[in-house]
């Protein structure tokens, strides 16, 4: 469980049980048949949109087919009854079974795709589905009456039955929600969402994180497809696997706030009485009313309230509010984390002879432009390698191909004997390869600890040993007492640590630091100088890109330079910066009249 997250979860447990007796309550008052199911169909829509939430909330990928899960759900039920004459409730442990294995079968190809191509080729599914269902002759599928034993076949001749069932089934994903929002799983689909990048950098395997969020968002919606069969008693293609059922699932999300447990309870809310009591009483003039409500909802909230109800309301109550700071002290952490925090964070290297990184012959090219072109050179452990050169020189593409964020396109690069080219990006990090990047990659709506935290994760860690890493990174940089803080709130000097503590607490055994200076005054630079200096010390392996060169002279043990994807030179700082080809690329006519003073 996340830093901070008991608390929190206590609360919400709490409210839910407040609301779902206040809920049971009221709807036991109300007598009007149409009412009593308005009543069923609103926390049914909360439970497809919560699972559309745990993907598509917290992942970012949107979903505009989340009805091929409810929809292979309904006829679960509706199948199983009718050949095999199973119970629901077991037709709707089937249905979960086939909405996962349906998510694994669709993830699979789609998770290629970005943005609008992911999410146009996830609308397809279901559409296909509904004609493969028309074809093979289930256009009209209906569930057998049976009302001797009606708990066993959720067939209740009081409608408040079928509101209890629906209340419970709210409950449980709404459980389910809350474990994921609060544990690391949650955590790393957030950072997934707001910097997937980043998260790779550090360590996160995004493609298995996804395909899990799917897989369990593809079971809930089956289950509640499955639970809405036995509510209609007559399952159709279009009624299920329609584009208003997908469309319902993503706007009560939207309507009531995306990546977080409670936007899809308030949007069904509100929306699905609304949409259906207009239905009710305006259905025979304007038909379709609801697809009407839906599309109004999605644009008086993208005008009003981009980000949802829950989070325009939270943002506007606790404006310039920041959460008290969790008690992260790293000498003060419960006896489980003692271990992880007895030995450094950053352990020194060891001293040998044999390079801790190694790169032969390196080359990326981009068409007809070769950014990098034949780059070779190696740096010893503890040594501090700068690498400088003019703007379009190749160094951020150096760093994108070393750690993984590019192919290379011929060359190798060893670190510590071992291969990393071809390599990806969070198998790289794994090895031992922190990575900062030139335009600061952070989770904004995290807090500081959290940021920090992904870095552990992604280096293996958990519980409190993770914590315990990120306390300690933080405290290195200088940070610790900022912690509860969001990202998106510090200063670019706040930030450029922020990062680096976040590549320590994956205890890497390479720091790949692209412009870590950039941006920064003087005193600030001086400040971030004297947390590189102190990391040297205890023996960590620094390879860093800087154009600030008075800063370079002081920090770097060796100078690389490159000018058009190439090496110009390489040496000692001081016989570089006075070599005269890397005057007249690189520093300059001043630098050079400096020189021959």
């Amino acid at each position: 469980m996340r830093p901070g997250a008991l608390p929190r979860l206590r609360r919400d447990i709490l409210l839910l049980i407040a609301l779902a007796a206040l809920y049971l309550g009221v709807s036991r008052m109300v007598e009007n048949s149409y009412y009593l199911l308005m009543l069923t169909l609103v926390p049914i829509w909360a439970v497809v949109g919560l699972s559309w939430n745990l993907f598509s909330g917290y992942v970012g990928l949107i979903s505009f087919g989340h009805a091929v899960f409810f929809g292979l759900g309904a006829y679960s039920v509706a199948l199983t009854m009718n050949w095999w004459d199973l119970t629901p409730w077991l037709g709707i442990a089937i249905g979960a079974v086939v909405g996962a294995a349906a998510a694994v079968f669709i993830g699979m190809p789609t998770f290629r795709l970005r943005g609008h191509y992911f999410a146009l080729s996830m609308l397809a599914f279901p559409l296909v589905l509904l004609y493969v269902f028309q074809y093979l002759g289930y256009q009209e599928v209906s569930l057998p009456m049976k009302r001797e034993d009606p708990l066993l076949w959720l067939q209740f001749t009081d409608p408040w039955g079928y509101i209890v069932v629906a209340v419970a089934l709210v409950a449980i994903a709404m459980g389910i929600s809350m474990a994921v929002e609060n544990s690391r799983f949650g955590l790393t689909l957030m950072a997934i969402r707001q910097n997937e990048l980043a998260a790779e950098a550090s360590g996160i395997d995004a493609w298995r994180w996804k395909m899990r969020a799917l897989v369990l968002s593809g079971a809930i919606a089956a289950a509640a497809g499955g639970f809405y069969a036995c509510i209609l008693l007559v399952v159709t293609p279009e009624a299920v696997f329609g584009v208003l059922t997908s469309a319902q699932a993503l706007t009560v999300v939207l309507f009531g706030g995306v990546g977080t447990v409670w936007g899809p309870l308030i949007g069904s809310a509100i929306l699905i009485p609304l949409a259906e009591t207009l239905h009710a009483e305006l259905g025979n003039i304007i038909p379709g009313i609801q697809g009407v409500v839906y599309g109004l909802a999605i644009i008086l909230i993208m005008l009003l309230a981009p980000e949802g109800i829950f989070w325009t309301v939270r943002d506007r109550w606790l404006r310039g509010q920041v959460a008290p700071a969790p008690a992260l002290r790293a000498a003060d952490a419960d006896a489980d984390a003692g271990a992880a925090r007895a030995e450094p964070l950053v352990p020194p290297a060891p001293h040998t002879a044999a390079p801790l990184l190694e790169v032969e012959g390196l080359s990326k090219s981009f068409g007809g432009l070769r950014a990098v072109d034949d780059v070779s050179f190696h740096v010893a452990p503890g040594e501090i390698l700068g690498i400088i050169g003019p703007n379009g020189a190749g160094k951020t593409t150096l760093f994108n191909v070393l750690n993984g964020v590019l192919p290379a396109d011929a060359g190798h690069a060893w670190l510590a004997g071992e291969p990393i080219t071809g390599r990806k990006l969070h198998a790289i990090c794994r090895l031992g390869v922190g990575r900062t990047f030139q335009v600061v990659r952070s989770f904004p709506r995290l807090s500081l600890l959290d940021n920090v935290l992904i870095g552990a994760y992604g280096a293996g860690l958990t519980g409190e040993a993770a914590t315990a890493a990120a306390a300690e990174a933080l405290e290195r940089v200088g940070l610790l007492h900022q912690a509860a803080q969001p990202a998106g709130q510090l200063t670019n000097k706040g930030l450029r640590l922020m990062e680096l503590a976040r590549a320590l607490a994956g205890r890497p055994r390479l720091l790949l630091l692209d412009e870590t200076l950039a941006g920064l005054g003087h005193e600030e630079c001086d400040e971030v100088l004297e947390v590189l200096r102190r990391l040297r010390a205890e023996g960590m392996t620094i390879v860093i890109i800087e154009h600030t060169m008075h800063a370079m002279l002081r920090l770097a043990d060796r100078f690389v330079v490159l000018d058009h994807g190439k090496v110009l030179a390489e040496g000692a700082p001081r016989a570089v910066v006075e070599d005269r080809s890397v005057i007249e690329a690189y520093l300059g006519k001043k630098w050079l009249a400096r020189c021959s003073t």
